[in-house]
């Protein structure tokens, strides 16, 4: 039997709201991106790390917001605790993987290519992963071209961004690549569930309630709660980055060494002059020679 599929339950809401957190979360993660292409090597694995977790999150919670407004006619939905989370794990680890390629390499062509290759399988894999985590009585099929084609609206998007993030400067480059982000993850999330079939195959006699027959946790008891932590650290990224002059521009900011006092890096020093040059004695060689003639004259 042929489920009764609706992924827009509330109508645009969650597709508005989901696109919203994937933006944040991106937003966050890239900008943290740049900025370690500009920190110390000892501060650019902190700033790295931040944004794979910034991008993961902001990843996740888009799918499950993205969720709540999925819905099949026929039968209840549950999610699965160990596969739910697995998702944010391998999201976090292979978008970790592919920023960290691009901050330790540059904007070369082949660091573009690669991390954005690797970024854009993380969101397809947590995708999938959280369609695993599923729970219904029915049975998945997918669309293998839209499948693939998801896959690529995810890899394709995520190259582009992460470009645009570290090669762009100017007021809308960190709007633009966070937007393309976006719609990377969005994009990538609902050309999968377009490519989704749902094959019930229901007891024959159904309980009063559906529940008994179904494991896990019911989506209002999972859904709710399990964004607060996610939610939670985009928050706190977003203030990490607040505080932080340098992540807002891009640029470096003023390294303070001992023995210098603040702003002592906007004042032009003279350059050294070798020991030999004359004008390090302060004395012009024309008048040197001219001294030494004169006092060959009165001898």
């Amino acid at each position: 039997m042929q489920g009764t599929v609706d992924g827009f339950t509330y109508g645009l809401v969650t597709p508005v709201a989901a696109f919203l957190m994937a933006a944040l979360g991106a937003a966050l993660g890239l900008r943290c991106t740049t900025r370690s292409l500009h920190a110390t090597r000892s501060c650019r694995v902190g700033w790295l790390a931040l944004g794979s977790l910034s991008i993961g999150s902001g990843v996740w919670t888009m799918h499950f917001v993205a969720m709540t407004g999925f819905t099949v006619q026929e039968t209840p939905i549950s999610y699965d605790k160990p596969l739910t989370f697995a998702g944010l794990a391998v999201a976090v680890v292979m978008i970790g993987i592919g920023i960290f390629i691009v901050g330790y390499r540059g904007a070369t062509r082949m660091a573009l290519i690669t991390g954005g290759t690797i970024t854009g399988l993380g969101i397809a894999s947590m995708h999938y992963l959280g369609m695993a985590g599923m729970r219904m009585a029915a049975q998945f099929a997918y669309d293998t071209p839209l499948v693939v084609l998801s896959v690529l609206i995810a890899g394709c998007a995520a190259t582009g961004a992460l470009w645009a993030a570290v090669t762009l400067r100017g007021a809308l480059s960190g709007p633009g690549a966070s937007v393309l982000m976006a719609v990377a993850v969005t994009g990538m999330h609902y050309t999968g569930m377009a490519a989704l079939d749902v094959h019930l195959h229901l007891p024959p006699t159904l309980p009063s309630d559906l529940s008994a027959v179904l494991p896990g946790d019911r989506p209002a008891e999972m859904i709710g709660p399990m964004l607060v932590g996610p939610g939670c650290f985009l928050l706190l990224a977003a203030v990490v980055l607040l505080f932080d002059p340098g992540a807002v521009t891009g640029e470096p900011g003023p390294v303070h060494r001992p023995g210098r006092r603040p702003g002592d890096h906007l004042v032009p020093r003279a350059r050294p002059r070798p020991r030999n040059d004359p004008h390090a004695r302060g004395r012009h060689p024309r008048s040197t020679a001219r001294e030494g003639t004169g006092r060959a004259r009165y001898r």
